[in-house]
């Protein structure tokens, strides 16, 4: 993280991974390879433990050529509506701009955190032509409204896993256990934490910040009260989140 210690700026970081981690979709940005031109493209987006943007894409695709070419790329994200801002103006919403370099992945969690979030991809993850890519962050850029314009290191945008292997390596099966085992917390938290309206949530990952959910192409992101590393500890986080989420209101 930031070395900084100003909250406001602490909020800035934290939010714009938020937002990073929540995203489902995003406008790519590439340099085209015949004309130099900017290059703007649609895509589906996950993250990996850190934070990082991966999307999973086609070599008979424009943007792909265009980063065989040149790796440079940026992602637009978009936050949501904000609840006390003008009805439906699209300007309400935080607009997260992060710059790096795009790699082709041939990490396992990758391609699972990925397949978890987009599970129709499932279908033609496995063509000859498709791959794993993940963005080497290097910074970003926000707009969150009126005079809310700032500039956001790598290190502010993604997730400390240090001392977090065993965390890391037991992702796999803390996932399935609460969508096999707990369902209806999983639920909780997106309705009652979230705000979401009921549908079959899954949990599609989980880091020392927190947890991702998804459900009918919606993706929700449920931030932690406090870092996590240990299996344990996350245990204890999550049944502490149900409790809450279950509390008279």
């Amino acid at each position: 993280m930031s070395i900084s210690q100003d909250p406001a700026e602490h909020e800035n970081a934290a939010n714009a991974r938020g937002i990073i981690r929540a995203g489902a979709t995003a406008s790519l940005a590439t340099i085209d390879a015949e004309s130099g031109a900017p290059y703007a493209s649609f895509i589906t987006i996950a993250t990996d433990s850190a934070g990082a943007p991966i999307f999973l894409i086609s070599k008979l695709a424009r943007h792909t050529s265009n980063l065989a070419s040149d790796s440079r790329a940026s992602l637009l994200f978009l936050g949501p509506l904000l609840a006390d801002g003008p009805a439906q103006d699209p300007l309400t919403r935080t607009r997260v701009s992060v710059f790096g370099r795009a790699e082709i992945s041939d990490d396992a969690a990758i391609k699972r955190r990925f397949l978890a979030r987009h599970e129709t991809a499932q279908g033609y993850a496995q063509f000859a032509d498709f791959a794993f890519w993940r963005l080497a962050v290097e910074s970003a850029h926000v707009v969150a409204g009126f005079g809310q314009i700032y500039d956001l290191e790598a290190a502010d945008l993604l997730t400390d896993l240090a001392g977090a292997s065993a965390l890391l390596e037991s992702e796999d099966g803390i996932v399935s256990h609460m969508n096999e085992d707990h369902a209806d917390a999983v639920e909780l938290y997106a309705t009652q934490l979230l705000g979401a309206e009921p549908a079959q949530w899954r949990m599609t990952g989980c880091d020392p910040e927190g947890c991702d959910l998804a459900a009918n192409g919606q993706t929700l992101r449920l931030a932690f009260p406090t870092p996590v590393a240990t299996p344990d500890e996350i245990r204890q986080t999550l049944v502490t989140l149900v409790k809450r989420a279950r509390a008279p209101r």
